[in-house]
């Protein structure tokens, strides 16, 4: 068996294959990363190889094609945050890295990524297009009040939300001086369209999700929409894959570092190595969840009043959704709440004081 590590570029990559007692057989740059270049490669090896690449920049699309490749026998891809021998190395360039990545797979220290089938990693591809196009009507929107803020003598009437379906037919006829009449149009236009797209990817993402029993499951926990569970649910991507709920916490990054030595234990910032969207995920829907749910919202006081800031109280309660979660995609069954004492810090409970 030999062992090959390839590092992985946008226009080219550095492939290099040691044999099992660590000496170099092979090294080459691979230009435009071609599918023949790949397969001449090890087809001039002439033994079988593992492979391992790190989860870089579209590493979906080399790892579909390395699979394809004669010769090939395992691909596996590294955690790139978490090979210490090459982040600390103090001479790094394309070909130590690439030896450094084959050193780790022969002596199986490589960080392991866990890998979601094509399907699924097409499925999130269409769920994170939709995130990343709210993102982008954030900013049109934070836009549009910019250029209205120019006047502060504008007579605007009062909406909930001014870009409700009368609020965007005020601004459209807003009288502005010029170039911000202008620039107000096309904001508006641009916002316009990003709606009818994004109205359509969750048209998609609905149809896609429709099979789906865990995305269906999770939406019955407060605060999980048509949106955030198939986040939730494709990112997860299986709970068998997670023994216990603090292990899918830590995975969403929902717990905090620990240190701990010579009889003295400290907690620090949260876990940075984690899986971000689903830590957004489960954080949008506790930000939810604390004004539809008595318990959720409950829960959030209670840690409000024991002096912690919005944020850390919200992280908690997002931990608390992703445990419920946890159990509920384990034993394959629906949130249903049960009836509690009435909560004392409830604004309901204050007012009768």
């Amino acid at each position: 068996m030999t062992y090959t590590g390839i590092d992985y570029h946008k226009r080219y990559s550095v492939a290099c294959t040691l044999d099992e007692k660590g000496r170099r057989l092979l090294e080459r740059r691979i230009e435009h990363n071609a599918p023949e270049a790949f397969a001449a490669y090890f087809a001039e090896l002439g033994a079988p190889s593992e492979v391992v690449i790190e989860a870089c920049w579209n590493w979906g699309t080399l790892y579909d094609l390395l699979e394809q490749v004669p010769g090939v026998t395992r691909v596996v891809l590294s955690h790139p945050a978490k090979n210490r021998i090459i982040a600390d190395a103090q001479i790094k360039n394309d070909r130590v890295d690439a030896h450094a990545l084959a050193t780790l797979l022969r002596g199986d220290f490589v960080a392991r990524v866990h890998v979601p089938n094509r399907e699924v990693r097409q499925r999130r591809n269409t769920v994170r297009q939709r995130l990343w196009a709210a993102k982008v009507r954030t900013m049109v929107r934070n836009r549009i009040h910019t250029v209205l803020d120019r006047h502060p003598g504008l007579d605007r009437p009062v909406y909930k939300d001014v870009f409700c379906q009368r609020g965007v037919s005020w601004m459209r006829a807003a009288e502005l001086p010029a170039p911000d009449r202008e620039l107000l149009t096309e904001d508006l236009e641009l916002h316009t369209l990003l709606e009818r797209q994004m109205a359509g990817l969750e048209r998609r993402i609905e149809a896609d999700s429709a099979t789906s029993d865990d995305a269906r499951r999770l939406r019955t926990l407060p605060g999980v929409g048509k949106v955030l569970g198939p986040v939730i649910a494709l990112e997860i991507d299986g709970i068998r894959r997670f023994r216990t709920s603090d292990r899918l916490c830590a995975y969403a990054g929902l717990v905090p570092t620990t240190r701990s030595s010579g009889g003295k234990t400290s907690h620090g910032r949260m876990l940075p190595f984690c899986n971000h969207w689903l830590k957004w995920a489960f954080i949008e829907a506790a930000w939810v969840a604390v004004g539809c749910s008595d318990y959720f919202g409950g829960f959030y006081r209670q840690h409000r009043a024991r002096g912690k800031c919005a944020n850390e109280a919200i992280t908690i309660t997002a931990r608390r959704l992703a445990k419920i979660a946890w159990q509920m995609l384990t034993a394959q069954r629906d949130y249903r709440r049960v009836p509690t004492k009435p909560d004392p810090l409830s604004p309901a409970a204050l007012a009768t004081d």
